[in-house]
């Protein structure tokens, strides 16, 4: 989407999804003040270029069984980082990995487990494949929010629908 940035109307869709991604487009719809057809031209054309890359649920891995939530900061070859990113996903326990771009300590890897049994299998097939595992600690809580940067901006046109999506034009004036 580097060609054509987000408008007004893209990050309304992106702010409801923060919100609540379950939501129908009907509900969207209403919420950004377009029609649903709208709604779903511009989700299809966010998936399509890659801004939307999933829908994913949020889960409380304690409740569900897995007490231990632990994250592995580690180091890695730089060269390597993109070679071991699918083979560090692929251990059982892993839900995500984040490269950083800087220091030594380049690489942090979140794992749930049910036992500390677990986390040290897990922490050895990671050194398996080459990493240094400076620490880890224990996750007690995440907390996240929504990035402000999509909420609705204010201006003479940020009422307006364009017309690039479905033929209509939306006129709140």
């Amino acid at each position: 989407m580097d060609d054509n940035p987000l408008d007004d109307v893209d990050r309304s869709i992106l702010h409801q999804l923060q919100l609540n991604a379950r939501q129908t487009d009907t509900e969207i719809a209403e919420k950004v003040d377009v029609t649903s057809t709208t709604v779903r031209n511009r989700l299809d054309k966010l998936e399509g270029t890659g801004v939307i890359r999933g829908y994913h649920p949020e889960i409380n891995y304690e409740e569900a069984g897995y007490p231990l939530h632990v994250m592995f900061v580690c180091t890695v070859d730089p060269n390597d980082l993109e070679s071991l990113a699918e083979q560090i996903l692929d251990v059982r326990g892993v839900v995500t990995t984040r490269d950083l771009l800087g220091g030594e300590r380049n690489v942090h890897v979140e794992v749930v487990a049910g036992t500390v049994r677990e986390i040290e299998e897990i922490r050895n097939e990671l050194a398996g494949l080459g990493m240094t595992i400076n620490s880890s600690e224990i996750i007690s809580e995440t907390q996240v929010q929504s990035w402000d940067h999509f909420y609705p901006r204010t201006g003479p046109d940020a009422d307006q629908d364009d017309d690039t999506d479905d033929g209509s034009v939306t006129d709140q004036g």
